[in-house]
């Protein structure tokens, strides 16, 4: 269309006079173009951008690399033996490193004292006899009461009782090995006094198990459970990782250090000792209650077990209920969701269930929050 048409056409629908010249019309069409021109020249109005978070993936409740920690190395079965009764100790046949075959007599006290003892009690429990014998025949003649019987039997009782623990004390003076094994200390020497219960020799029994006892932080020690296969290494074998399995997890804390005992059976070999010092290695492996970890940062409104938290969902934000087990460190325990799950972890305090969200760059967010 010419610019005289197009002006011809404007001027009919303004209603202005028919008789304007093509100079007019020209003018008027160029005008009109101008503004329409103008008119399209004004910026769209654009939509709001959603808010920006911050999100963090759900992760395996696992401990990262493993966990490590040092224990000593000691038989199952170590005994601290000691004798019952005390006295001067005559005798010490064993020494650290010895073996000991079971019913070997280690070590003797002077059992003069001992001795006395039995004597006496054996002399008490004669003379109660006699008692008896004598009070029985007077009341059979009807010269002394039931009564009295019964007193001197039970006299003679007592004196039993006294003479069979003197016996007993009697074969305490000698220290027998229970087991065979070896001895791995010997606490004592000859001529000491030793004392009821004080340790004379300790000694291992070399038919029991090779143990690693090690203590573990409370906030670790969820995730080890007997049974558990894990990996160990002795100075003593450099180079050698030797595989073991959890036996038994403590159910209580030192009260010094807060550490659960845990203890772990390893092989025997003839080259591991008792007192070594060892290394296990417990495994990244999941905890098998089906726990994932998140920033501490993801948890809202925790309220004993129960909290939630917002899950990224394509673009949304969806307010999900967790049972929550828990924080260790800077990280939260819970269940409820999977791993790779992404939460938000800043933002969410402005945002509602399901509104559309858009993941910004931390510092971005950061920048933006001051």
């Amino acid at each position: 269309m010419t610019l005289l048409t197009l002006g011809l056409t404007l001027g009919l629908t303004l209603g202005l006079p028919s008789g304007l010249g093509p100079g007019a019309l020209r003018a008027l069409a160029v005008l009109s173009l101008m503004v329409l021109a103008a008119c399209g020249a004004r910026d769209p109005v654009t939509a709001p951008l959603p808010p920006a978070v911050e999100t963090a993936a759900a992760a395996s409740d696992v401990g990262a690399g493993g966990l490590t920690v040092s224990g000593t190395l000691e038989r199952q079965r170590e005994m601290n033996l000691s004798f019952r009764v005390g006295g001067v100790m005559t005798a010490l046949s064993v020494d650290a490193g010895d073996p000991v075959t079971a019913g070997q007599v280690l070590a003797r006290i002077d059992p003069s004292a001992v001795n006395a003892r039995v004597t006496q009690a054996d002399a008490e429990l004669e003379r109660a006899r006699r008692d008896l014998r004598r009070d029985e025949a007077l009341f059979a003649q009807g010269y002394v009461s039931n009564q009295r019987v019964e007193d001197r039997r039970s006299a003679l009782k007592a004196a039993q009782a006294a003479y069979d623990a003197a016996a007993f004390d009697g074969r305490w003076s000698r220290l027998v090995a229970p087991a065979g094994g070896v001895v791995l200390e010997r606490a004592a020497q000859v001529g000491e006094v030793v004392q009821p219960g004080q340790t004379v020799v300790r000694v291992a029994d070399l038919a029991s198990p090779l143990v690693l006892r090690a203590g573990v932080a409370d906030r670790d020690v969820s995730r080890i459970v007997p049974g558990q296969q894990v990996t160990a290494t002795v100075d003593s074998l450099p180079g050698e990782v030797l595989s073991g399995r959890v036996v038994r997890v403590g159910q209580g804390a030192d009260p010094r250090t807060g550490a659960v005992p845990v203890e772990v059976e390893l092989p025997g070999r003839p080259e591991l000792r008792s007192g070594l010092t060892a290394k296990v290695t417990f495994p990244s492996a999941a905890t098998g209650d089906g726990s994932v970890r998140v920033p501490a940062e993801a948890i809202l409104e925790a309220n004993g077990d129960k909290a939630h938290v917002f899950r990224l969902k394509g673009d949304r934000a969806v307010r999900t209920p967790v049972v929550f087990l828990g924080f260790e460190g800077d990280q939260a325990r819970l269940r409820g969701l999977a791993p790779g799950d992404r939460v938000i972890t800043a933002g969410g305090g402005f945002i509602s269930d399901g509104e559309r969200v858009r993941v910004a760059d931390p510092r971005a967010l950061a920048g933006a929050v001051k």
